[in-house]
């Protein structure tokens, strides 16, 4: 084994309003529109499936990605899925995905759902990678901004769970 690499050990935790700082730390350095603490404090009143990925000691832990899940009858929603830019292309959304999958086969779904940005081809390569299929795209479906003054528009995703 090569004496500079240092495995790491990963764990999953519920997101708690105490974790907040740091999920929005994360939210806003990875993207152009991040969601607000009003969306995941909304998200957490409301029940979602909301996890974090997070290393190192239980005193100290760093934060390597969430995501948050709405369930719906037969299908979960992928609402957010986020890797901290520190920790991306390391395989850490495959591994959040995996778990989502497993969550949600535990909670009797056939289809998990997710919306991407068009602009997102990393992201959609990483769900298309994972068995997610393009069906569908919602027209304008993320606001407009100083940089897409008409907003953009959302290619919807799905993939068929097995349930066993």
């Amino acid at each position: 084994m090569n004496a500079a690499f240092q495995p790491l050990e990963a764990r999953f935790e519920p997101m708690t309003p105490d974790w907040l700082p740091a999920v929005l730390r994360v939210e806003q350095s990875a993207y152009p529109q991040p969601w607000s603490e009003r969306n995941f404090l909304d998200s957490l009143q409301a029940g979602y499936q909301a996890q974090l990925l997070t290393a190192g000691s239980a005193e100290k832990p760093e934060l390597l990605g969430y995501f948050v899940a709405m369930k719906g009858v037969d299908e979960v929603h992928l609402l957010n899925i986020t890797v901290a830019p520190a920790w991306q292309r390391q395989g850490w959304a495959l591994v959040m995905l995996d778990a989502l999958g497993v969550w949600s086969r535990g909670q009797g779904a056939l289809w998990l759902w997710l919306e991407v940005r068009v602009s997102n081809a990393r992201a959609r390569s990483v769900y298309e990678s994972h068995g997610f299929r393009h069906v569908g795209t919602r027209r304008n479906y993320y606001p407009a901004s100083a940089a897409l003054p008409r907003g953009e528009d959302a290619i919807v995703m799905s993939l068929a769970l097995s349930v066993f």
